[in-house]
């Protein structure tokens, strides 16, 4: 019980400090308003970046969680065999 409170301390800070203030909001395109600080992107090249960040991001993501739950090696002589079957 002693670690959820840190925990729900933490949630509690997390969801008054994590969205845009009334001031960014304003400056923020529809798509962004509530979600982030500051101004918003100002051109169609910043919004090419954040796609191309956004698709890198999910790529990794969606290997991460593959390669996690079935990373694939069986071979016998593979190196995590050696450590793990000592």
């Amino acid at each position: 019980m002693k670690t959820s409170y840190p925990f729900l301390f933490f949630l509690i800070f997390l969801s008054t400090s994590v969205w845009a203030c009334p001031v960014c909001e304003k400056q923020q395109p529809k798509i962004t308003q509530g979600l982030t600080h500051g101004a918003g992107p100002a051109s169609n090249w910043d919004w090419l970046i954040i796609s191309i960040i956004t698709c890198i991001t999910l790529l990794t993501l969606f290997y991460s969680i593959k390669y996690l739950v079935r990373p694939g090696e069986k071979e016998e002589n593979h190196i995590k065999n050696s450590i793990l079957g000592n």
